[in-house]
């Protein structure tokens, strides 16, 4: 395989033995189909040798994405098609090697970017994440705890970890009224849903979300809808968690099943229940905050990661509330 490149091109070689060459080159080299495509070399395996062929400019850019591919490939034991594509394009851009440091603090490669940890807070919701089948993240808006967590589940999915995602929240705005609003099930409770939505597009391709979704791989579905299932093999993530009562916390949290993780997101000042209603996240933060398999992860305003005019907003409202 390989382009035609001219009789001037440089060569380089570089070893491969110490991966499974079928998982690093791809089915039928896709992977390497990749490279030659975006760069305009010529990749050929010669043994547990892959010989580089082009420009001498590009040959070090091509053995760097190489070696990103093998330092992925070894921390996931999985490389596909956006893995590879990110590498390429972060390579490209000039950005810095990932390396092995930098590689265990990803979470997800997309189709344009890497998804890791920007701020203290997040590095500690990724290692709780790693770490422990059940996580909390508490804090206001903005600090990425929603979107951190699907992109958790999503690379638990690619990564064979589980067999299926699961995303739920209260539709509480509703309340009793959800029957009188107009359209099936789903055309009421989507709006409250929206933001799940958002970032697992923002995560995979379109029609690649929506076959997940038929298959029932991917589920988005309101939390009343969760009671009676035992979720095994699963990454179940509940967001607006503040917005449960203790009898809603209770029953969601007892859907855990074998092989599952489970994270639950809320900010605990923005409760919409009525004032009668006790919120079942602050309840269950003061039952389970010393369970062990459990880990609580609080972020603040220096985590907050949208415009900065929102890390204002909250620091005045703060200011206000404790005046």
């Amino acid at each position: 395989m390989g382009l035609t490149i001219a009789k001037s091109a440089s060569e380089k070689r570089l070893p491969i033995r110490e991966v499974n060459p079928i998982e690093l080159l791809g089915a039928n080299d896709t992977n390497l189909k990749l490279i030659e495509d975006q760069l305009e070399v010529s990749l050929y395996v010669r043994g547990d040798e892959l010989l580089i062929r082009g420009e001498e400019s590009k040959l070090a850019l091509v053995e760097n994405i190489i070696v990103e591919m093998i330092a992925v490939l070894n921390r996931k034991k999985f490389l596909d098609k956006d893995d590879v594509l990110t590498i390429i394009q972060l390579s490209q851009s000039g950005q810095s090697s990932l390396g092995e440091t930098g590689l265990d603090s990803v979470v997800l490669f997309t189709r344009s970017e890497v998804i890791k940890p920007r701020t203290a807070g997040q590095e500690r919701y990724f290692s709780a994440a790693v770490n422990h089948d059940m996580v909390f993240g508490l804090g206001p808006a903005g600090t990425g705890k929603t979107y951190m967590a699907v992109a958790f589940a999503v690379s638990a999915l690619k990564n064979r970890e589980v067999k299926k995602i699961i995303l739920t929240r209260p539709a509480v705005e509703a309340g009793e009224r959800l029957g009188f609003l107009p359209g099936d099930l789903r055309e009421k409770v989507d709006p409250y849903l929206t933001p799940l939505y958002d970032a697992l597009f923002d995560m995979m391709a379109h029609d690649k979300v929506h076959i997940l979704m038929d298959q029932k791989t991917i589920e988005i579905v309101p939390l009343a809808y969760m009671r009676g299932r035992t979720l095994d093999n699963a990454f179940i993530i509940l967001d607006e968690a503040q917005n449960t009562t203790p009898m809603q916390m209770k029953m969601f949290l007892t859907r855990m099943g074998v092989n599952s993780k489970i994270i639950i997101t809320g900010d605990p000042t923005q409760i919409d229940l009525p004032k009668h209603e006790e919120s079942g996240l602050q309840q269950v933060v003061n039952i389970l905050r010393d369970v062990d398999g459990i880990a609580f992860v609080e972020f603040d305003e220096s985590d907050i990661v949208r415009h900065k005019l929102v890390k204002r907003i909250i620091a005045a409202y703060d200011q206000s509330n404790k005046k």
